[in-house]
């Protein structure tokens, strides 16, 4: 994974506080296939800086 484009994936999520993306929103907005997107938010949650929503979207998580 590239540390820029997650640094940049971040950085907007500390940005924008109430940031929610579906998985095909987030490729569009940062410009990526869906499986590398996937790979990324997949490695976002995991380290627990973004989590799901109830509706399928991705949000930062509140103990980030």
């Amino acid at each position: 994974m590239h540390a820029p484009l997650v640094d940049r994936i971040r950085g907007e999520f500390i940005e924008m506080p109430g940031l929610q993306l579906t998985t095909a929103q987030a490729a569009r907005l940062w410009g990526m296939d869906m499986t590398a997107c996937e790979h990324v938010i997949d490695a976002l949650v995991a380290v627990s800086f973004l989590r799901w929503t109830a509706t399928g979207k991705i949000a930062r998580a509140e103990n980030a």
